[in-house]
This record gives C-alpha cells, structure tokens and sequence, in this order.
C-alpha cells in the first residue's frame, strides 16, 4: 500500500484534514499572518490545562497532538494485524497525548509565563540615588524589581529636592519619550499616609 492510499484510508483519513489544517496554519505563521503565541491556556483551567497540555500556547500544544495521532494512525493503521482499526484510532490518539505532554512539560519552562517586562513596570517601586545630585535633565538611581534584578535607570524630578547619592526616592512615573523616571523623595511620597 502506498503512502497516499495509507493517509486516505480508516483511521488515518480522519486525522488527514487536521494535518492539512495544522501544516495551513504554520505557513500562515511564518509568512506572518498568524500569532502562534495566541490562545495561551496557563492556568485558566481549560481543556488543555485539564487534560495535562496547558501552559504553552493551544496552537503548538494542538499541532503536536495532531500531528502525533497522525502518524501513529498512519504507522498503526499499516501494522495493525488482528487489532481492528477503531482500536488503532484511539491507541494513536492516547499515544499521541502521552508525547504532547511529554514535550509539553520542558516546552513550559523555556516559554515565558507573562507579558514581557517593562521599564514601565518599575513604577511605584522605590530607588537609590547614584548620581551625586538630581536635576530636570539629569540623574540615575539603582532600582531594584520584585524578581531581585537591579537596574541603573535615568531619573528626573519636576521640583527642587535635595535628591543626592545615597538618598531614597519614589520612581512614580515614567517617560516613554526621554526613556527617564520621574521622582520624589520617598518622605514627600509618604507624607499625609
């Protein structure tokens, strides 16, 4: 029997239209009409979470699932013997499960779990004053994130401080345009709480 009359016939011919359908979905993603990061299901409970695929993107979880019932339909629906072929469908629909979430248990620690980190994201926290003075057009401070990484950023304030090295300030606005942080002294942050 020859590759083609293999994919045509029971069971594989039902996963056949699925496979086109994954292969028409890569192409569009690569030639940039498509996001494969859409459809994220960490977390949310859904139906990948429940049946162990969740927290990698639903278009890379049901590619490999597709994709692995495929070719086990494919491989089991030569070499069945006296195992009749609905049986075949569903050992090649449970082996491919046990393959997605085998791969899909690495794939969730190398993909990353939230949207992508932001200078914007240091608002509201506090931070050290490393230049020896902070004016409208000049400053940096050290700020640390929640992770524990510290950053040197670009400070500013709008009034006259005494913001010097050494001295705790309030990052509590930033400038997309300057790229800088607008600060005040964590007391004038915290005066009348």
């Amino acid at each position: 029997m020859g590759f083609v009359d293999a994919a045509l016939s029971f069971p594989t011919v039902l996963l056949t239209p699925l496979l086109v359908v994954v292969i028409g979905f890569w192409i569009v993603v690569i030639v940039g009409g498509a996001d494969p990061d859409a459809g994220s299901e960490a977390g949310d409970g859904g139906p990948l979470d429940f049946a162990g695929l969740g927290g990698v993107p639903a278009p890379i979880t049901l590619s490999l699932l597709v994709a692995f019932a495929w070719f086990a339909s494919l491989a089991g629906g030569e070499f069945h013997g006296p195992i009749p072929l609905w049986a075949v469908l569903l050992a090649a629909v449970a082996v491919a499960w046990v393959l997605t979430r085998i791969l899909v248990i690495p794939l969730r620690k190398m993909l990353p779990d939230g949207p992508d980190a932001s200078r914007a994201d240091f608002v509201g926290l506090t931070c050290v004053i490393r230049t020896g003075r902070v004016t409208d057009t000049f400053g940096q401070a050290e700020v640390h994130a929640p992770d524990g990484s510290s950053a040197i950023v670009q400070v500013r304030q709008a009034g006259h401080d005494d913001l010097r090295a050494g001295s705790e300030a309030l990052l509590y606005d930033f400038d997309p345009d300057g790229e800088f942080f607008w600060v005040v002294p964590t007391d004038i942050a915290t005066r009348g709480h």
